[in-house]
């Protein structure tokens, strides 16, 4: 099992740099969770008459690549320093992360 690894998400939600937004987290995974509860959320906003939301990892993808920004920034202990992750980065852990939870 991957050790926790604190995970800041940096967001930005439009153009506009005054939607800039930061979410820290314990670990990698959890990040992942926030940033698939970003686009639900964003979801119930969109459409508040419909009970269930059902959505595919096309979907997701195409609310990370329309955000004005987003990146991880992980923290590595042998350097006592956070990494940054990108956008394909982040699809990429997420869809592994769906992948896993799907499993079980």
């Amino acid at each position: 099992m991957e050790r926790p690894r604190h995970t800041i998400v940096l967001v930005q939600f439009s153009q506009n740099k005054n939607s800039r937004s930061y979410i820290d987290y314990e670990s990698i995974s959890q990040a992942l969770d926030g940033i698939c509860q970003l686009y639900e959320q964003g979801l119930k906003v969109m459409n508040p008459s419909l009970k269930n939301i059902t959505y595919d990892i096309s979907d997701l993808y195409n609310y990370v690549d329309n955000l004005g920004d987003l990146c991880c920034l992980v923290y590595n202990a042998q350097s006592n320093s956070y990494i940054p992750h990108n956008k394909e980065w982040i699809k990429a852990r997420v869809f592994e992360h769906l992948k896993k939870q799907a499993i079980m």
